[in-house]
């Protein structure tokens, strides 16, 4: 943001509106003169709104600014909540414990607040038995419907047969 910025000798436009440190307009003065006077005070002439006529221009600390603006930049950057897709694969025998881990393990990834992609994988002619796994994606949605959501109903990709699972308050 701040390369947009225009400082100090960089603003060369005719007239500018003139702001002080303390957000009190100055009235509208020639770029020179503002500059001038922000030499005085021993501040930064710094374009805010260059889309305006006349131009926009505030007196103020420059690396202050700058500085917060980082700062602010951080703050927003450690709020975001990254989301990730875990995956889970199964096959199309899969028991009913190993199904019963592989749930644990997907409730525990949706309560984190990650996305679930539950794949299963064909070998061999388990591909022509596509509605077998496709029963057991479903049975797998019915059981943690209580933790995520279908984000994605069960479709074949290449040899293999996917869902997408989201959490349910995000």
């Amino acid at each position: 943001m701040n390369k947009e910025l225009q400082v100090n000798e960089e603003i060369r436009d005719r007239e500018v509106r003139l702001i002080d440190e303390d957000g009190n307009q100055l009235g509208i003065l020639s770029a020179k003169e503002a500059y001038k006077l922000a030499l005085e005070r021993h501040t930064d002439l710094v374009k805010i709104a260059p889309q305006a006529n006349p131009p926009v221009c505030k007196l103020m600390d420059f690396g202050k600014f700058r500085y917060e603006q980082s700062k602010k930049e951080k703050e927003s950057k450690k709020k975001q909540r990254v989301i990730n897709i875990k995956e889970i694969r199964m096959t199309p025998a899969i028991e009913d414990h190993d199904f019963g881990v592989k749930l644990k393990s997907a409730i525990k990834f949706l309560k984190d607040g990650d996305k679930v992609k539950v794949t299963i994988r064909f070998r061999g002619r388990e591909a022509s038995h596509t509605k077998i796994a496709e029963e057991l994606l479903n049975r797998f949605a019915t059981e943690i419907s209580e933790y995520g959501v279908v984000e994605k109903m069960p479709g074949m990709e290449g040899r293999s047969m996917m869902m997408i699972l989201t959490p349910k308050n995000v």
